[in-house]
């Protein structure tokens, strides 16, 4: 079977109820949280952190866990939101996304806090990756560089921008940066800078650029999706797994 027709396929099995997991509540510092947690048939071959989009957690993340969970890997996407918060309207997006880069260290202690869930769940080494502002908040657990069991990083047309005073260490594990390069969002100029980055600190990188593929070109059903661009990114990252499990 050719690869588009391998991830149609995949992309049509990840959608049976038959694959669902199951919504898990948890707390950080006494708030309620709840994210969605896959798990693979059998014995995993690892585990992957799910940061979510502007959106909060739904059910996009939900897909993409459960399609994990089709290849193999137990999947938990994390929610940095809090239970209930799923903003519709562009302005609460903004706002609540706005709160976190702001507060970079409520970002990662949240990133942190659904880690730790997971690895309550039964995980271990897991590679973490997010889309748009998920793959923000993965870049900046890149450079934090404390979490313990995370064996690699990954950002679908994520924010690319590194905070003033930070940087990346070199001991880092591997990332892979997807993007679109019709993205109007974040510029190639962003994409440049980050490579330059990541090549002063002599950390482990891929960066693949789409041509054509607009900003959030993986959401599925969205007027911006890209379908090739959609498949060969998500090779990308099976790749970036079965390198690093």
């Amino acid at each position: 079977m050719q690869a588009p027709a391998l991830y149609s396929l995949l992309l049509t099995l990840a959608a049976a109820p038959a694959l669902a997991g199951q919504a898990v509540d948890y707390e950080i510092d006494g708030e309620p949280y709840q994210g969605y947690h896959a798990v693979a048939q059998g014995n995993p071959k690892g585990s992957v952190l799910i940061i979510h989009d502007w959106d909060g957690l739904t059910d996009y993340e939900i897909r993409r866990a459960d399609m994990l969970a089709a290849q193999g890997y137990d999947a938990f996407a994390a929610d940095l939101y809090g239970t209930g918060n799923r903003p519709v309207e562009t302005d609460a997006k903004k706002a609540e996304t706005a709160k976190l880069y702001a507060d970079r260290q409520a970002m990662r202690e949240r990133t942190l806090a659904a880690l730790a869930q997971a690895q309550r769940l039964g995980a271990s080494d897991t590679v973490v990756m997010g889309y748009c502002f998920g793959g923000a908040v993965v870049l900046e657990l890149a450079r934090a560089g404390t979490a313990e069991h995370i064996k690699g990083y990954a950002t679908f047309h994520g924010g690319l921008a590194t905070p003033e005073g930070q940087a990346y260490p070199a001991d880092m594990p591997p990332l892979l940066v997807a993007h679109g390069g019709a993205d109007a969002a974040i510029g190639m100029d962003q994409v440049a800078a980050l490579s330059q980055e990541l090549e002063a600190a002599g950390a482990p990188y891929e960066i693949q650029v789409y041509s054509g593929a607009p900003h959030a070109f993986t959401v599925l059903g969205s007027e911006r999706y890209d379908a090739r661009a959609d498949r060969q990114s998500w090779d990308a990252f099976t790749d970036l797994l079965e390198e690093v499990f």
